[in-house]
């Protein structure tokens, strides 16, 4: 004679003061693991004796091996839908493990491009037909497209991992991504002379702040990225040492050695405020749009008009690799990840990066200089010099 399945049908009171039916059972005898499986809260419809007789109904399927728990998640999961899966995915994965720059351009492709598309249908039920039409739908922007093709990736990866799919089904499993066109551009010598003229004559001329002229200026100087600098405070400025402390950065914390030239030129910005790079309110640091708007009507002036701020970082970069210096030099004074297997092998002392930014900044330096208005002496694009634009004080 067969073993009868354990059962126990239960009230739940929870804090609130709810009362919940539920079911207590095991799949076999005292030693497998007891399960418990909710019927429905007190009140309309269910009262004890429909608990009692919804308890009997599931006692009858574990009585023919049927786990009505597993059905009934299995049942869930049908049910669930990519706009519920995106919603989980931007509020567990997203907002918890990933910067807020970030957060802001997946939201964007999640909302814009993702959930108008495939939002309606079942997550167990996406084809990698689907996911295939709905990248190539964006062949004309091969960069968005691969992007969100990511993005669905560890959207599907998530839902196995919270059982919504079964292990091994991601349907963006083998869509290739499109060529990406990489955009290699950074300032001659030249360009640079022109742009540190227009910087100097649109200050002069009090056209534009002088924040945003020195933001530029250290954009230049630095090669950190932009939010690396709009975040910088003075706190994490150590001239002596010669290093600015990066806290948060794409790559992690990590020190960046400056050059004597760029010390010169933080030593001579006002300090009104906790920002090395401030708003005209000292307490609020620059945003980064109105850099962006400040920068178009800047390269304007300068003849620059495909130049986009990310390309000083560029420019910072080409003109380390021109000194000779090799790739890890580059890598950590960029504060790129790769190279990062045999980064730990390198010396990382901060005095071969503290040479190679005197020789990048003495040359970029140079630049600006030949382009500033109204001076005594033009100097020679690419020769040293040992004189700084000086850091003007906001006005």
């Amino acid at each position: 004679m067969g073993h009868r399945p354990a059962w126990l049908l239960g009230l739940k009171v929870t804090p609130t003061g709810s009362r919940i039916y539920v079911v207590q059972y095991r799949m076999g005898g005292r030693s497998t693991p007891l399960k418990r499986l909710t019927i429905g809260k007190h009140g309309s419809p269910w009262t004890a004796d429909q608990a009692r007789t919804e308890a009997e109904k599931l006692l009858g399927q574990v009585a023919q091996g049927v786990d009505p728990g597993a059905e009934r998640k299995e049942q869930l999961a049908k049910a669930f839908t990519v706009n519920e899966l995106a919603d989980r995915y931007v509020l567990q994965h997203l907002a918890v493990k990933n910067k807020p720059s970030t957060q802001k351009e997946f939201r964007r492709i999640v909302e814009a491009m993702i959930k108008p598309a495939i939002g309606r249908l079942a997550v167990s039920a996406v084809t990698r037909g689907d996911i295939s039409a709905l990248h190539h739908r964006h062949r004309d922007t091969p960069r968005q497209a691969n992007l969100m093709l990511s993005i669905l990736s560890k959207m599907f990866n998530l839902a196995e991992v919270w059982g919504f799919r079964s292990d091994n089904t991601n349907p963006c499993r083998l869509i290739e991504r499109y060529r990406e066109s990489k955009r290699e551009r950074f300032l001659s010598d030249a360009e640079v002379t022109e742009l540190g003229r227009a910087l100097t004559e649109l200050e002069d001329t009090k056209q534009e702040q002088v924040n945003l002229v020195n933001a530029v200026r250290l954009l230049l100087l630095t090669g950190c990225r932009l939010g690396e600098l709009l975040a910088l405070r003075w706190e994490h400025v150590d001239l002596r040492g010669g290093v600015l402390q990066i806290h948060d950065a794409k790559a992690g914390d990590r020190v960046h050695p400056i050059g004597a030239l760029t010390m010169a030129f933080l030593a001579n910005l006002p300090r009104s405020g906790k920002w090395v790079l401030s708003s005209m309110d000292p307490a609020k640091p620059l945003s980064g749009s109105t850099l962006e708007h400040a920068w178009i009507r800047i390269r304007t002036k300068a003849g620059l008009d495909d130049v986009r701020l990310h390309d000083l970082r560029h420019t910072v970069g080409t003109y380390a690799g021109q000194t000779g210096a090799n790739a890890f030099l580059i890598r950590d004074k960029l504060g790129h990840k790769t190279l990062a297997m045999t980064g730990r092998y390198v010396n990382r002392d901060a005095d071969p990066l503290r040479e190679l930014s005197n020789k990048v900044e003495h040359r970029i330096t140079a630049a600006l200089n030949a382009g500033a208005i109204n001076r005594d002496a033009a100097v020679v694009p690419g020769e040293t010099t040992n004189k700084l634009p000086e850091a003007r004080k906001q006005r």
